[in-house]
């Protein structure tokens, strides 16, 4: 199949990433913007060997899915931040639950795994606290397009809170000279608002990608203007202290939903120790210190360990460890009757997994942001005898194929 080729494809299903696919001469086509059940008239754009990429020319047969998106910065060429807008939200939530799902049983062998259906947010609209835009070459923000490499210019976004939006449009070329990157956030108030640049001479600013759902912080940004070097953030009536750049989940309200399920599987009775890994500003360790009897949190964030610092000082039961997971597990002794894990989109990886399974925790509350890498590590955690109990999808990031799932594992006696 030449590249430029016209077909008509008859979509049947949707997989992670975000594209529907169909077979065209036995061979998979993946074609973003597009919705299964639909037929569609396709441009190919890449032919593999194993497959085929195409851009929807027609849609010939649309589905009762199908909704017109309301960004004007949605869709092919334009900005890369959202692939789902053209979908009805509870759509989306039974796609994600699905995604969850197909995961599971692809890369853990899960065919028959308990999975409930995806929570909604309670906004499927101007819920992102926080987002990270690019400098153009004239002073303008923007997102990073579809190609993964060029900057589009915006100055409307429908998926960040109002607070956000108006501080974007206040900005001047001048308030982020020397910036290359610019992230906003806004904290549960309002006015509580900051701006934090990366200077052009930061190295890992080269590398331009597309947005992703859990930015992580470097240690060489700086906040350029703001009423205070951080925000504050209240989840499950817990207010949290998190500097500038530092990470924090992006949508506050499925924020408390993650602490809810985190604390109903854990099914604490008040005598255990636990392990909080990837523990960031200590969302999750605040609500364990005040349920068990020690907490050891783990964090290779300097960042998050300073405001770690503060939101944890009202508990002595609590050791924070500024050191990588791999790192820090080796050196600590005794029995922990449970573990929360809560990693970037990459997983845990092997040497941090086999740190873990030296301690062998009985219950293991694993909170993901990419159901591949869950899977992956879920499979490592069935072959080292837990059990899989089951997955709750969240809908962290709606307009997006990203999703938040919170998955139990139990230690087979």
């Amino acid at each position: 199949m030449p590249r430029g080729d016209l077909i008509e494809l008859e979509l049947t299903e949707i997989v992670y990433g975000g594209n529907a696919f169909g077979r065209y001469d036995g061979k998979a086509v993946f074609v973003p913007y597009s919705l299964p059940g639909e037929r569609v008239e396709v441009r190919l754009v890449d032919d593999r060997k194993r497959y085929a990429v195409g851009e929807v020319v027609r849609v010939l047969t649309p589905s009762p899915e199908r909704v017109t998106p309301p960004c004007e910065y949605f869709g092919p060429g334009k900005c890369g931040g959202c692939q789902w807008q053209h979908i009805d939200y509870p759509a989306q939530l039974v796609y994600k639950e699905k995604i969850v799902r197909d995961q599971l049983a692809r890369f853990a062998g899960l065919r028959d795994a308990v999975i409930y259906p995806t929570i909604p947010s309670p906004d499927p609209w101007a819920y992102r606290s926080h987002a990270t835009l690019h400098v153009t070459g004239d002073g303008r923000l923007g997102y990073v397009a579809t190609d993964g490499r060029s900057i589009l210019p915006i100055d409307n976004c429908t998926i960040i809170r109002p607070e956000l939006l108006e501080l974007l449009r206040s900005l001047s070329p001048e308030d982020i000279a020397g910036a290359r990157r610019v992230r906003l956030q806004a904290g549960s108030a309002s006015d509580d608002l900051l701006l934090v640049a990366t200077d052009t001479s930061d190295p890992q600013d080269e590398q331009t990608s597309p947005p992703s759902p859990d930015v992580r912080p470097t240690e060489d940004e700086r906040v350029v203007t703001a009423e205070n070097a951080n925000v504050s953030y209240t989840v499950y009536g817990r207010t949290f202290q998190v500097t500038g750049g530092s990470f924090f989940q992006v949508n506050l309200p499925q924020a408390t939903t993650l602490v809810e399920l985190m604390l109903r599987r854990l099914d604490l009775k008040g005598d255990e120790r636990v392990l909080d890994l990837y523990a960031g500003v200590g969302l999750f360790a605040a609500f364990l210190a005040a349920e068990v009897r020690q907490v050891t949190a783990i964090e290779n964030s300097p960042l998050a360990a300073r405001d770690a610092q503060v939101n944890l000082a009202p508990f002595g039961n609590v050791l924070y460890v500024n050191d990588t997971v791999e790192n820090a597990l080796p050196k600590l002794s005794g029995r922990f009757h449970a573990a929360v894990i809560d990693p970037p989109r990459s997983g845990m990886g092997p040497r941090a997994l086999a740190a873990l399974l030296e301690h062998r925790p009985g219950r293991i509350v694993y909170v993901s942001c990419d159901p591949s890498s869950l899977a992956r590590d879920v499979k490592a955690l069935l072959d080292a005898g837990y059990t899989f109990v089951d997955a709750q999808p969240v809908d962290m990031f709606p307009q997006t194929y990203h999703v938040e799932t919170v998955a139990l594992l139990e230690l087979v006696s």
